[in-house]
C-alpha cells in the first residue's frame, strides 16, 4: 500500500481512558467515607465545568475533559451506590465495620480502622472492609488471636481494644 493513503498520527488524536474499576462488593461506606466521595464529586464537577466553560479546544483540554469525565462516571457511581453504615448501630462488644481496633502481634502494636473500600488507606491506618486483615479481625471479640494471612506469611494477632468513632 503507497504511504499516500496512510495517515500519519499527527499528535492530535485523544486516547481513550480505561473507565475505573468498579468493585463487585457492596459499597459500604462510614458517615466520613461518603461526605469524602461527596466532596470529591463536587471538586471534579467544579473543575469540569470550569474547563467547559473556558471554550478553549487544546490538546491538553481535551485529554483533562476526558479524564475529568470518567472520574465523574466513577464518583457518581460510587456516591449512588453508597451505603452508609450508622456507626452507632454497630455491636460494639466484636469488630465491624467502622471499627478501630487496637492489636498486639510480633510486629507491636497497631491501630486499624475498617473503612470502605474508596477510603482505604494503609499508610494512615485505613483498611478495607475486605482486606485480608479486615476479614481476619471481622467478629473478633478483645482478647481474641486471629491469623491475618498476609503475602509475607500468616501473622497472628491479638485483639486489645475494640473502639467506634461517632
Amino acid at each position: 500500500m503507497s504511504r499516500a493513503f496512510v495517515k500519519d498520527d499527527d499528535g492530535d488524536t485523544q486516547d481513550v481512558l480505561p473507565e475505573l474499576p468498579i468493585s463487585a462488593h457492596p459499597n459500604y461506606v462510614t458517615p466520613h467515607g461518603v461526605a469524602v466521595l461527596r466532596q470529591r464529586l463536587a471538586t471534579v464537577l467544579a473543575r469540569y465545568d470550569s474547563l467547559k466553560a473556558n471554550e478553549q479546544d487544546a490538546l491538553d483540554q481535551r485529554n483533562e475533559l476526558a479524564a475529568l469525565e470518567r472520574d465523574l462516571r466513577y464518583l457518581n457511581a460510587r456516591v449512588a451506590s453508597a451505603i452508609e453504615v450508622d456507626i452507632a448501630k454497630q455491636p460494639h462488644d466484636r469488630v465491624a465495620f467502622g471499627a478501630i481496633v487496637t492489636v498486639d502481634s510480633a510486629e507491636g502494636e497497631r491501630r486499624w480502622q475498617i473503612v470502605g473500600e474508596d477510603e482505604a488507606d494503609a499508610e494512615h491506618g485505613l483498611v478495607s472492609y475486605v482486606s485480608p486483615l479486615a476479614t481476619a479481625l471481622l467478629g473478633a471479640r478483645v482478647g481474641d488471636e486471629v491469623r491475618w494471612q498476609r503475602p509475607a506469611g500468616d501473622m497472628t494477632i491479638e485483639v486489645l481494644r475494640i473502639d467506634y468513632a461517632a
